[in-house]
Order: structure tokens, then sequence, then C-alpha cells
């Protein structure tokens, strides 16, 4: 892979709480996702965590390479995979963009 510049490159942690009744679902659309963003041009990594005290929270850590790479995303089979998951969402979900500010161990 490339190196590129650490400095410009967009994290985001985004909360999803699916409704009860609709984990399993939500969870498959979710892992859905991984492959389709993973494919992106300047994905650094995409994954999927359900929260060890709470099964109906999930959370999707992803990074692109820069705000150029996150401006490409989601293609338009992402956002239809999103647009069935929203309804069988208990709250809209959260997205917190950060920045790095930590060294990658070598």
């Amino acid at each position: 892979m490339p190196t590129h510049d650490k400095s410009a490159e967009r994290h985001l942690l985004v909360t999803v709480r699916s409704q009860p009744t609709h984990r399993s679902f939500v969870q498959e659309l979710l892992l859905e996702l991984v492959g389709l963003v993973r494919q992106e041009t300047g994905c650094l990594y995409y994954n999927i965590f359900q929260q060890a005290e709470d099964a109906d929270a999930f959370m999707i850590a992803a990074a692109w390479v820069d705000e150029e790479a996150v401006a490409a995303h989601p293609t338009p089979a992402q956002s239809r995979l999103v647009e069935r998951m929203l309804p069988l969402l208990a709250t809209p979900m959260h997205v917190l963009p950060l920045r790095r500010v930590s060294e990658n161990p070598a």
C-alpha cells in the first residue's frame, strides 16, 4: 500500500442502535457494508463492533486516507443498504468525525 500523509487521515466512529426485534437484520446489513466500503479507494479500515453490554448497539470504526476519500463515500450501493436499515433503528445514527493525534506503533 502506498504511503500517505497520516495527518490527512479521517476517522469516523458511528453509533447504530437497532430496534431489538430487528437486531439480526441490522447486523446483516452492517456486515454487507463492510465488503463494499473496504473496496473503496482510500479506505484504511472499516470494522463493525457490537457493544458487549448492549446487543442492540453497534459501532462502526472507519478511516480513509484523506478528506477526498471520505467525500467519495458512500457509493450508491452503500446508500441503498443504509436506506433499508434506517427504519429498523431505534435512534438516528450518530457520526463522530475524528482526527488521530497519537502515532501508530511501528
